[in-house]
């Protein structure tokens, strides 16, 4: 199963990101949806037309359309618990002792994958307006038989 990632779009949601989530069974966006004048513009709208969408909320997703957003969200595919926020700093407990297989964040704007402890940790980095001189990313998740496997995608180098 392929499951899509992405963040921090603060509003603006790139064809080429629409593209490269384009066949997951499932997306995950992990917070700053909107942008900093509180609109959404029609992103998890559009998100919403590829495939069933869970998301959490940013530091930065604080008007009245956010409220009814959760700050976090846990999920399991295939036999992979996997556990979604904005503030990978925010996490307040231990995803080994949780069963937790997968922890998925944004904020930072910087694309990450590694594993720790056994836990793979993803940051599909920022799908939104370039940060410094960060790349535009997305990130996809392959999820099959309890393993799980990630992927960066550089939609602008």
């Amino acid at each position: 199963m392929q499951i899509g990632l992405i963040s921090d779009t603060h509003g603006l949601l790139r064809p080429q990101a629409l593209a490269a989530l384009v066949g997951c069974k499932h997306l995950i966006h992990a917070g700053d949806i909107g942008s900093r004048s509180n609109q959404h513009n029609g992103v998890l709208d559009r998100l919403g037309t590829l495939a069933p969408l869970t998301v959490v909320r940013g530091n930065n997703d604080r008007a009245s359309w956010a409220e009814s957003i959760p700050w976090a969200a846990t999920l399991e595919f295939e036999g992979v618990r996997i556990h979604v926020l904005h503030i990978l700093g925010d996490l307040a407990f231990d995803p080994v002792a949780a069963g937790v297989r997968v922890v998925i964040s944004g904020h930072s704007h910087q694309p990450c994958i590694e594993t720790r402890n056994g836990v793979l940790y993803v940051n599909p980095g920022s799908a939104g307006p370039r940060r410094f001189k960060l790349p535009v990313t997305v990130a996809r998740l392959h999820v099959e038989a309890g393993r799980a496997e990630a992927e960066l995608v550089t939609l602008l180098g």
